[in-house]
């Protein structure tokens, strides 16, 4: 749909022409909920020009079903407008469409808790330092039963083909649907976890690239539901078993040149690629609160799980917070860097907003490189610890949010409005349900960000 002519009227005649009857379009809060406009064919044009109403408590819905965080900035007086963006439409079969929205004021301008605008700022910022970036995002998930029971496991393997077989008509209509919304899945295969998924995105803009995880997400849920099943987005859906990630991998060029490759700072670094790692090192544990502040996220945020719960970074190392991925035959994108900490909790907008926004930090201040950690962060000494700067994420949501709330240069990068979006949120969650044990966090979570 992206060839499209512009305007909404070629974009809706479009659409007529593909039998499409109904367009939803979604946006997502600062507690990781997708929310959602539906117009039929005829509105489709209001809703891209003018927007449809909405209340600005939208931002700051709980994921307990039930709790508003109001405060001086967002209450029950007032009014934002969700406008759909008609480059992106993807159709989904069936008569219907889909596109992501923005959200905005009344008289037409950026809402400032919108995490989509604050992404497409953060681009934007990029660009004015000479600097582009790519994002790509994989998507993990587990398969549960309608009221999130937990499925059989006894074929089950850790990658393995018995768990493709199980689940066979699921995968095949995952391919097929997410080929024909334009999604590209470079990969797909079971995970480390019981009824575990996971695939990833080819990479794409970081705008773009945020709204196709989206659409992948709206996709595998329409397709586990056609099967019999549901599709659970929680960090941890069962307590005591592996958790669900959201890594984000990108690259930084300018002019066309990677930062993370062709230098000679280490493993082949540019002096800016090394500072842009640095940012995110530095930033990391302030910004923990946006890009993995559930109150279940601290269930998966545990050393030796592959959470990358120790800030360090590495090449291919799966323990550090900062996963390097060196320029290789076996790479067709070339370098690139991976977050691991990022979970399905999160608001993605917010969380690519965020990381790139901590790695032009790094490169603004040129940042020098902390050592390499070339083994399991957990073998370290305390010494060797201290030498490499390594520190280990709290998994406690109280500690996390102090951090967050006290970030100035995560306030810098997205803003204070959606900050104290998602300390509202998240405090929400700890005063309600801090004293919950990890099995009834998990439970009660299981289905919260699903959709």
């Amino acid at each position: 749909m992206n060839d499209e002519p512009a305007g909404s009227a070629a974009k809706v005649a479009a659409l007529e022409a593909a039998r499409v009857r109904t367009l939803i379009g979604t946006v997502v809060n600062a507690a990781g909920l997708t929310q959602v406009k539906v117009v039929s064919l005829d509105r489709v044009a209001v809703f891209a020009d003018h927007g449809l109403g909405t209340s600005p408590t939208w931002h700051v819905f709980a994921i307990d079903q039930a709790g508003i965080v109001v405060s001086d900035e967002i209450g029950v007086v007032g009014d934002r407008r969700v406008r759909a963006d008609l480059a992106d439409v993807a159709l989904l079969g069936d008569g219907l469409a889909w596109a992501p929205c923005s959200f905005f004021t009344q008289d037409g301008k950026p809402d400032p808790h919108c995490g989509r605008g604050v992404l497409q700022r953060v681009t934007q910022r990029l660009a004015a330092a000479g600097l582009t970036a790519v994002v790509g995002h994989e998507v993990e998930f587990v398969l549960v039963g309608p009221d999130g029971a937990q499925l059989p496991s006894d074929l089950w393997a850790q990658y393995g083909l018995a768990g493709v077989l199980e689940f066979e008509g699921f995968v095949r209509d995952v391919m097929e649907a997410a080929a024909a919304a334009g999604v590209s899945i470079e990969q797909f295969h079971p995970e480390y976890g019981a009824n575990q998924f996971e695939f990833s995105l080819t990479p794409r803009d970081p705008v773009t690239a945020a709204d196709q995880l989206v659409l992948a997400r709206i996709i595998i849920s329409r397709v586990a539901r056609r099967q019999g099943l549901r599709v659970s987005l929680s960090p941890v859906p069962f307590a005591g078993s592996v958790g669900s990630g959201a890594h984000q991998h990108f690259s930084l060029s300018r002019d066309g040149v990677s930062l993370f490759s062709g230098g000679t700072g280490e493993r082949g670094m540019m002096a800016a690629g090394e500072s842009a790692v640095a940012g995110l090192l530095a930033g990391l544990p302030g910004a923990q609160g946006v890009l993995c502040g559930s109150i279940v996220s601290g269930l998966r945020i545990q050393p030796g799980s592959w959470s990358g719960a120790n800030v360090c970074w590495g090449t291919e190392n799966r323990e550090a917070a900062v996963r390097f991925v060196s320029a290789a035959s076996g790479n067709p994108y070339g370098a690139n860097v991976e977050l691991k900490i990022v979970d399905p909790s999160a608001n993605p907008y917010l969380a690519s907003a965020t990381i790139l926004g901590l790695a032009l930090d790094g490169i603004s201040r040129e940042l020098s490189l902390p050592p390499e950690v070339t083994v399991d962060p957990g073998s370290l000494t305390l010494a060797q610890r201290e030498y490499a700067g390594v520190v280990t994420l709290p998994s406690k949501q109280a500690e996390v949010l102090a951090a967050l709330r006290h970030s100035a240069v995560v306030r810098d990068i997205l803003g204070d409005a959606p900050v104290d979006a998602v300390l509202g949120v998240r405090g929400y969650e700890q005063q309600n349900y801090g004293g919950l044990s990890d099995s009834e966090l998990a439970e009660k979570f299981r289905l919260a960000w699903s959709m």
